[in-house]
């Protein structure tokens, strides 16, 4: 019998030379990519953008442009309008009821920002910790946040019931503190409180959501050796978890402060500014200037300065609260 052959593997040659232009088939340039897309029907990256800006420069800059133009103006929102230079905003600074709105979402603001973060705060401490219910209670907390801020107003209306046995005031006469009810949304000296009360309920929650991620991303290495150490929960909170939650500090205060300065439905709603003007604020104001009195010039003139107001305030907090994260 004969021998299988052997099977010998052929031995690698020398690599073909290159063909000059094969690169330029395979490969090619930019420009010829580009105008493979056009031939193929692809659109390049930035043709994708480009439907998203046009809606944006409709929807946002130009009216944002136009506004600019009209507070100059004495325009009524129909018809054709003469300039007036700056009448608008020496009417604003004689204006009382506008000034006082000044105050007053100033005073908002300042009670929104702090007992909503203040309660956010607690209520992300609460359901951080390790209970069997802390799932629950977060979707419970979050619930408010998501439902629409007139209903919210539409429900406080009734809790602030003025009778003595509906709402907030039949439960302080069922506990014995009959004493304590008030005409809540009727009283000057109580309107824009309620307000503030019914707009921290809602946004609490929303607060200790981000909060709460801030929580979450604290090391328990660093609890953990803190406790070694000796030191306390107050302690611990105070040296160790306080300073890691400034950029969670900083969202909050920066959403807070923006939602309160230009706060409108809920006091529109509720109390629609009143009694008299002891709720009225800025973006109140400018909506009855142009929807109730037909004051379009002048309503853009509150706008701008509310716009400029809300950006100059903005822009101080976040120089100040970003410089605390890097020292925290």
């Amino acid at each position: 019998m004969n021998p299988l052959p052997e099977r010998t593997t052929p031995r690698p040659g020398p690599p073909s030379p290159a063909v000059p232009g094969t690169a330029r088939k395979t490969g090619g340039s930019g420009a010829a990519r580009t105008a493979r897309r056009r031939r193929d029907g692809t659109l390049p990256p930035w043709g994708f953008v480009v439907p998203a800006l046009v809606v944006y420069a409709v929807v946002v800059l130009y009216p944002s442009l136009a506004g600019v133009v009209y507070a100059f103006t004495d325009w009524s929102g129909i018809g054709g309008f003469s300039f007036v230079g700056v009448d608008n905003f020496r009417t604003l600074l004689d204006d009382r009821r506008a000034l006082e709105s000044v105050a007053n979402t100033l005073l908002l603001t300042l009670a929104v920002v702090v007992v909503q973060n203040g309660i956010g705060l607690l209520l992300a401490l609460g359901v951080h910790a390790n209970i069997r219910s802390r799932s629950l209670l977060r979707v419970i907390f979050f619930a408010p946040a998501v439902v629409s801020p007139v209903m919210v107003a539409f429900l406080w209306k009734y809790v602030y019931n003025p009778d003595d046995g509906a709402g907030l005031n039949g439960i302080l006469g069922a506990v014995g503190l009959g004493g304590l009810r008030q005409d809540w949304l009727g009283d000057p000296a109580l309107a824009l409180w309620s307000v503030a009360a019914m707009v921290v309920w809602q946004y609490a929650g929303y607060s200790m959501v981000i909060f709460l991620a801030g929580l979450q991303g604290v090391p328990a290495e660093l609890h953990e050796a803190a406790r070694i150490d000796g030191a306390g929960a107050w302690q611990r909170f105070r040296y160790v978890t306080w300073p890691l939650l400034a950029p969670a500090l900083t969202i909050n205060l920066m959403l807070s402060t923006i939602g309160g300065l230009k706060l409108f439905d809920q006091v529109y709603a509720a109390t629609n500014g009143g009694p008299g003007t002891s709720s009225e604020t800025l973006s109140t104001v400018l909506y009855k200037e142009a929807f109730v009195y037909g004051k379009f010039g002048y309503s853009t003139a509150v706008a701008l300065v509310l716009a400029l107001f809300v950006a100059a305030v903005s822009l101080v907090q976040l120089r100040y609260l970003r410089a605390r994260e890097v020292t925290a």
